[in-house]
């Protein structure tokens, strides 16, 4: 099992294979990915980056995407403690990191600044570590 963050998730749902390569690996995440990779998709869209056409694409591929939410009774506790060991701010980033912390498996991810910081708690890889 690995936990899969919005940014690996993304380029996945624009890719023609979307996450057929990695779909072994029995991929979970914090319910926070879908909000954050639907407004990544639409943001795109606004900006004029991505046309509508290949967002709303991307959003049927994320809705069908094999990624299982998970979100343990305890995960937002955990979040507020990873942001606070990390000094984070905010806890969105740090429910990826605890999720993984919680279920003692790795994160998957392309944000630099998180593996940067998630990495003192977990291990952390990127798409080619996979």
């Amino acid at each position: 099992m690995i936990v899969i963050d919005a940014s690996v998730t993304l380029d996945a749902m624009m890719s023609a294979d979307g996450l057929a390569g990695l779909a072994h690996l029995g991929l979970v995440s914090p319910p926070l990915m879908w909000s954050e990779a639907t407004s990544a998709l639409r943001e795109a869209t606004w900006r004029g980056l991505l046309s509508r056409e290949s967002a709303i694409e991307g959003l049927r591929r994320l809705e069908q995407a094999p990624i299982e939410p998970r979100s343990p009774e305890s995960l937002y506790r955990e979040a507020w403690t990873v942001a606070e060991e990390l000094g984070w701010a905010k806890t969105y980033d740090a429910e990826y990191v605890a999720l993984a912390r919680l279920l003692g498996s790795r994160l998957l991810t392309r944000d630099a600044r998180l593996k940067r910081g998630a990495e003192r708690l977990i291990e952390v890889i990127g798409p080619a570590e996979v």
